[in-house]
């Protein structure tokens, strides 16, 4: 794109890139209602503290947009982010009253601070009244049954997505008959942060090694290549190369090393396109391209590189520096 417009909340990599940047609000900056669907707990989110400088909720920003766009109006339906919220709480509580839960009214709940969802009465089963009675009950498939094929998926007619499931060879693995580099590098959800978020976090920093993203690589492809815990290595392959500290570990198979997926990215050089990540995200190393031309999601956790160490100078991270911050004139 030629123009990027973020809203964040601190000076991550996302608004680094970004052209403009609109302060938004953290949750507790805000009001609003926190729940997830493995959770019976519904939370009143209270305001902790007002809002830091000129950041507004997300609402608000889009609200102003659009009256600067003269649509207002049908954005916001002539509601306040508190009436959006009261709309949704009681929509909720008029489905849940169809099905006999009787759900508090908003005042009560904003009062009580939570909400807890009643126990079932028995396990619910994925598709059982499918499976009780299939005639009765038919599934929203054009057969109305389980289908392991579809023709709407076939006649879209893309070689990497068939209308069944089928084993697709990967673009890089290691069971290739020719392969550019050795070892397959998997990227897992870290353990510290939420994928990239509050990796400027205390947590989060307290497994970096020497400020850059572990790598997990087997004994024996760490001895082959002269590695000890703790090294700082470099992990490339065409596309890129980032900055990782070593973690030798028996629980990852020969000829496959992790880093988990979240390090800001921290180029040596913004002004260079490939330029090295000194940070540790493995995004720069692996394809981008979408899974399939139907789900087009990201493809970002496979890939195959290499490992060495690294002999160059001493990389300063500088992902969590703040910006320079001008005074209104």
């Amino acid at each position: 794109p030629s123009t990027v417009i973020v809203n964040e909340w601190c000076w991550n990599s996302t608004a680094r890139h970004a052209d403009i940047v609109l302060p938004c609000t953290t949750t507790l900056e805000r009001t609003d209602i926190g729940m997830t669907p493995r959770d019976p707990y519904v939370i009143s989110m209270d305001k902790a503290v007002e809002p830091s400088g000129e950041a507004r909720d997300d609402f608000e920003i889009f609200a102003a947009i659009a009256r600067r766009l003269g649509v207002e109006e049908q954005f916001t339906e002539g509601r306040s982010a508190d009436e959006w919220q009261r709309w949704i709480w009681d929509q909720s509580r008029a489905a849940a009253s169809e099905i006999d839960i009787a759900m508090p009214d908003y005042e009560t709940f904003r009062k009580a601070g939570h909400y807890k969802s009643p126990a079932l009465d028995e396990n619910r089963i994925f598709l059982s009244e499918y499976f009780a009675d299939p005639v009765g009950a038919p599934l929203a498939t054009p057969s109305g049954k389980i289908e392991l094929f579809s023709d709407t998926v076939a006649n879209f007619g893309y070689d990497d997505c068939p209308g069944h499931p089928s084993w697709m060879e990967p673009i890089e693995w290691l069971g290739a008959a020719e392969k550019r580099y050795p070892l397959h590098m998997l990227s897992n959800q870290p353990r510290t942060k939420l994928h990239s978020q509050m990796d400027n976090g205390a947590h989060s920093r307290s497994i970096k090694i020497d400020g850059h993203e572990p790598i997990e690589i087997n004994p024996q492809d760490a001895a082959a290549r002269g590695l000890e815990d703790g090294n700082i290595v470099r992990v490339f392959n065409d596309r890129g190369s980032c900055l990782c500290g070593v973690v030798i570990t028996a629980h990852v198979m020969p000829g496959v090393v992790f880093v988990s997926t979240g390090s800001w990215y921290d180029p040596v050089d913004p002004t260079v396109h490939d330029s090295m990540c000194k940070h540790g995200n493995p995004n720069v190393l692996s394809t981008d391209i979408g899974t399939s031309r139907l789900g087009q999601g990201p493809a970002a956790h496979s890939c195959l590189a290499q490992v060495e160490l690294y002999n160059g100078p001493a990389a300063t991270i500088t992902a969590f520096d703040p910006p320079i911050i001008k005074s209104r004139e």
